[in-house]
């Protein structure tokens, strides 16, 4: 069996830099979006008990809490599998 191969890193560090950069201000950009979610999901359950009327909020509070599951672990699978 012929063993694997495993290219050295050799990314300029400018570059590098860079690429963390938008990387860290986009991860804090979708854990803001998933803070917003909750609490206008959150207002939303609060005006409609208010009303009186009835809707499916917890779909919603599912679909944002997922979203942040998938902000929250999106760099360590990605780190665990490219390494």
């Amino acid at each position: 069996m012929a063993a694997v191969p495993n290219p050295d890193r050799d990314a300029p560090a400018e570059l590098t830099d860079k690429v963390d950069l938008v990387l860290g201000v986009v991860a804090w950009a979708g854990t803001a979006a998933g803070v917003a979610g909750v609490l206008v999901v959150g207002a939303m359950m609060a005006m409609s008990v208010k009303r009186g009327e009835s809707s499916e909020h917890m779909s919603r509070l599912g679909m944002v809490l997922g979203g942040c599951v998938l902000v929250a672990t999106a760099g360590p699978l990605v780190n665990f599998v490219f390494t």
